[in-house]
C-alpha cells in the first residue's frame, strides 16, 4: 500500500453512525486503512453499545514498524493512541491524515502530513460525484445529530 489514507476514530465513527463505511473505499481504493490502535478504540465504544460493531470489518489495518511505534511514543499525549499511531504511520509513509481532532491536526501541520477530516471525506465525495451535495448535507445532518461536533451546518460554501 503506498501512500495510505489513514482514518482515525472520529472519522470512523461518524461515517458508521450514518452507515456510509463504504465512502472511503471508494474515495481512496487499496489505500485507506487505519491502526490497530484506532480499531481498539472503535471496538471498544462499539462494545459499549455507541457504534455499529461489524461497520469496520473489511477495512485494512497498517502493521507498524518498530520505528512508527518509537514515533508514535514519542507524540505528546495529548493525542489518543489512535491519533499517534495514525499520525506515525502516514509521517512515515508519506500517506494522508483523516481526522477532526484538532491537537491531530495540528500535530499533523508541524510534520507536513496532509490532513482532511470528515468534512472533507464529505465534501471530495461531492467533487468525486459520489454524492450529491444534497445527500452530503443530509449525512452531515445526520452526524449532527449523532453527537459530531462539525465547525459547519452545510457544505455549500466547500463544494
Amino acid at each position: 500500500m503506498s501512500k495510505p489514507e489513514l482514518l482515525d476514530n472520529t472519522v470512523l465513527s461518524n461515517l458508521a453512525l450514518v452507515g456510509q463505511m463504504d465512502l472511503v473505499f471508494h474515495l481512496w481504493p487499496d489505500q485507506v486503512s487505519t491502526t490497530g490502535e484506532v480499531l481498539s478504540e472503535y471496538q471498544a465504544a462499539a462494545q459499549a453499545g455507541h457504534l455499529p460493531a461489524q461497520a469496520w470489518s473489511d477495512l485494512p489495518v497498517a502493521d507498524m514498524t518498530p520505528r512508527e511505534i518509537a514515533i508514535a511514543e514519542s507524540f505528546s499525549t495529548r493525542l489518543g493512541a489512535g491519533e499517534r499511531s495514525c499520525l506515525a504511520v502516514a509521517h512515515t509513509r508519506g500517506g494522508l491524515l483523516a481526522t477532526d481532532d484538532a491537537d491531530a491536526r495540528a500535530a499533523a501541520k508541524r510534520l507536513g502530513v496532509p490532513v482532511t477530516g470528515t468534512i472533507g471525506i464529505l465534501v471530495l465525495a461531492v467533487r468525486r460525484e459520489l454524492l450529491t451535495l444534497r445527500q452530503a448535507n443530509t449525512l452531515l445532518t445526520e452526524m449532527i445529530a449523532a453527537g459530531y461536533r462539525s465547525p459547519l451546518e452545510k457544505l455549500d460554501t466547500l463544494v
